[in-house]
């Protein structure tokens, strides 16, 4: 029973770690909070670790029910969420180079505007964008309704948006460090790999989405005329 909770979490955590990209993330989370302190930039970070919790604890547990209530099937969902990932990742990838301190006129954007965006645009759906959320929902999409094993899903739904979170505030916090080994040009290289790697992450979601529809249809046995 324990190795199937350890097993359960560290397959959770390591989906959704792959799919969020928290380290690639950082550099254009950096981009969005460039006018910030490094402490204030900590304080968001923190916020925004807080709100990934919320989201994710919400999908592990409610997801399913609210997609049955709407009716909307999990392919449905992956193909969604997928074109919402691929077309944040492409137009990350196509965005111009800024340099928001160089620019005149701009004003700085203090902590407190900084915290309203917390939630939009930056836990969601920068952060937790449709593609984690899909993987949260399909991770308990087939829970058990047996006491004991709802339990352990449970546990480790808790445990894995906790270690998720954890990750995210860790990364995002010390973006600057990061950027800084980096440099200016070395920051700018690895925000377009990322953008890439999310637009691929969006395209794999969809083709996935797309696969689960087509394949009954494709091996559906055809009637037989009498």
């Amino acid at each position: 029973m324990i190795e199937s909770l350890i097993s359960d979490i560290l397959f959770g955590f390591t989906g959704l770690i792959s799919i969020i990209n928290p380290i690639g993330v950082a550099f254009v989370f950096l981009d969005r909070t460039a006018s910030l302190t490094t402490e204030e930039r900590r304080v968001l970070a923190r916020k925004i670790a807080i709100n990934v919790v919320c989201v994710l604890l919400v999908a592990f547990f409610i997801g399913t029910p609210i997609l049955h209530f709407f009716g909307i099937s999990m392919e449905a969902l992956r193909i969604g969420g997928g074109l919402a990932v691929a077309v944040g990742g492409w137009q990350m990838l196509n965005a111009p180079d800024t340099q928001p301190a160089e620019q005149p006129g701009v004003k700085r954007v203090d902590a407190e505007n900084a915290k309203a965006r917390a939630f939009f645009p930056l836990t969601i759906p920068l952060t937790t964008g449709p593609g984690s959320i899909a993987t949260a929902i399909a991770l308990t999409a087939n829970r058990t309704h047996k006491l004991s094993e709802f339990v352990l899903s449970g546990i480790a739904s808790v445990v894995i948006s906790l270690a998720v979170a954890l990750t995210v505030y860790v990364v995002y916090s010390r973006s600057d460090v990061f950027a800084r080994y980096l440099g200016t040009e070395g920051t700018k290289v690895a925000m377009r790999v990322s953008s890439f790697l999310l637009l691929c992450i969006g395209v794999q979601i969809m083709l996935t989405g797309f696969s689960e529809f087509l394949i009954p249809i494709a091996t559906m046995q055809p009637a037989v005329s009498k």
